[in-house]
């Protein structure tokens, strides 16, 4: 199990590249993550849905998605806390205080999921979440000890240098865990290094001499962890582009960043194309001007409504609409652009219909089933196929989606279109990594696609796992595990 001394600390990308890692010695190996706390997505191949990190570990592994790959997903709301999905499926809403009284129950199907995925394979890599150190939640934790000491699990503690103190990190850590809890971690990491690395040699023999633990590896700066999708919010700040429109591009594609936030890494393959200038704009900054715009995902679609008009991009987008400019929504950001979003059973909060946008002359009710479907399928604007994952609560109807845009394979429709084609949305996430249907969306702005994503993924995969095997004592770190 890899811990952490914080979040964002790169458990899940040092997981990932450790998973192909081994996957290219020859062995069976898969991801877990007890509880995981994201808005970043993925459906799974039993119908249920993962945190995005885990999705991404079970592609370096060679194998399709599985909800025992994270059995606990919590997944921040609004008034109401955070959704709580369990095994893939909503178990419930809940807050802070009430969660941890809930999570005594959940360590039963935590373990559960921990012990099917051992009899598939020779391996399984566990992340941990946020930091070891938090004490204060050490009591009926399954995410960290708890997990570990109930599933009789080694631990390999990650530390970041980038952030500066990791001696104190790492060597705090082991000052302020119980006695059990400290003699389960064997070993540590130190992760995002940049330099000389014998400039770092006495630190680890520090750390190695005051903790008793092993040092497995000084990790320098993965520069390509931006072609990986991430798991949360937090990567948008270190990849930059926030707000900031670079002008040298062929086109501009801009993205407020809602306050509830979700599966941003629909995005990720259009960050990517050397044509395209990608702004995620900040609270407070207006939309530039620009060539689309796309309303993301959200996890409280009525909550984020109120939050764009609050930053004012109701009449940035009107505005770049009557200029004859382009805007897309998915998901929850299709279910804005239309008159009304209602929320009879106080899905997200209080019970309440508010008015959208008014650009898709449809309406939505936030319904209390969800779904959860990977999909696959051509476009009716211009032929592109497309695969992706619907992932929402909600049903829209009106005269727009009599004017659909995606054809399933099985085909049903999805999505609506404004008679001038100015205006798209649709519930499918994922689109954009299908390189003909992104290809087909550049087409549609004025540019061009000149990037293999998929291929450039498994590439960088490939080179994550080389990059540990150089830096890592991989035998030393599997002899933990024997």
């Amino acid at each position: 199990m890899v811990q952490g001394t914080g979040s964002d600390v790169g458990k899940s990308l040092i997981v990932a590249g450790l998973c192909r890692a081994y996957m290219r010695r020859g062995m069976r190996v898969l991801p877990f993550k007890p509880q995981n706390m994201s808005n970043n997505a993925a459906v799974t191949a039993d119908g249920g849905e993962i945190g995005r990190a885990q999705a991404l570990q079970a592609l370096a592994c060679g194998v399709a998605p599985h909800t025992d790959m994270n059995p606990v997903l919590l997944k921040p709301q609004s008034e109401i806390g955070a959704q709580v999905i369990v095994k893939g499926r909503i178990f419930g809403n809940a807050k802070a205080r009430d969660y941890q009284r809930l999570k005594p129950q959940l360590m039963g199907p935590v373990l559960e999921s921990f012990e099917r995925l051992k009899a598939r394979c020779d391996l399984v890599l566990v992340e941990g979440a946020g930091s070891t150190a938090e004490i204060n939640l050490r009591a009926h934790d399954i995410a960290n000890m708890g997990f570990a000491g109930a599933a009789d699990v080694p631990v390999v503690l990650l530390g970041d240098i980038d952030r500066g103190g990791v001696i104190a990190q790492i060597v705090g850590t082991k000052a302020v865990l119980a006695p059990d809890d400290a003699g389960r971690i064997k070993g540590f990491l130190v992760n995002r290094f940049r330099g000389d690395p014998t400039l770092f040699a006495d630190g680890m023999s520090l750390i190695a001499a005051k903790t008793g633990w092993q040092a497995l590896g000084l990790i320098p700066h993965f520069m390509a962890a931006h072609r990986l999708p991430a798991e949360d919010a937090a990567a948008l700040e270190r990849r930059g582009g926030l707000g900031r429109v670079s002008r040298d591009k062929a086109v501009t594609i801009a993205i407020p960043r809602l306050s509830r936030l979700a599966n941003f890494d629909d995005f990720d393959p259009l960050a990517q194309e050397p044509t395209v200038d990608l702004v995620f704009v900040e609270p407070g900054q207006p939309l530039p001007v620009c060539d689309l715009i796309i309303l993301p995902g959200s996890k409280a679609t009525i909550a984020d409504l109120r939050f764009l008009r609050a930053q004012g991009w109701d009449i940035d987008v009107l505005a770049h609409v009557r200029r004859g400019g382009k805007v897309m929504g998915i998901c929850a950001g299709m279910q804005m652009l239309g008159r009304t979003v209602s929320d009879p059973h106080g899905m997200e909060g209080e019970a309440e219909t508010v008015p959208g946008l008014g650009l898709l002359n449809l309406a939505t009710e936030l319904t209390g089933s969800k779904r959860l479907e990977a999909v696959a399928g051509v476009s009716l604007a211009d032929g592109a196929a497309f695969t992706g994952y619907e992932m929402h609560v909600g049903k829209s109807v009106g005269p727009a989606m009599a004017h659909q845009w995606l054809r399933m394979s099985d085909g049903s429709l999805d999505g609506a279109r404004a008679p001038d084609d100015l205006i798209r949305g649709c519930y499918v996430h994922g689109l954009f990594n299908h390189d003909a249907q992104r290809a087909a969306l550049l087409d549609w702005i004025g540019a061009s696609s000149t990037l293999a994503y998929e291929a450039t993924i498994e590439a960088t995969l490939d080179a994550l796992a080389k990059h540990l095997e150089a830096c890592i004592d991989l035998d030393g770190l599997l002899a933990m595990a024997q």
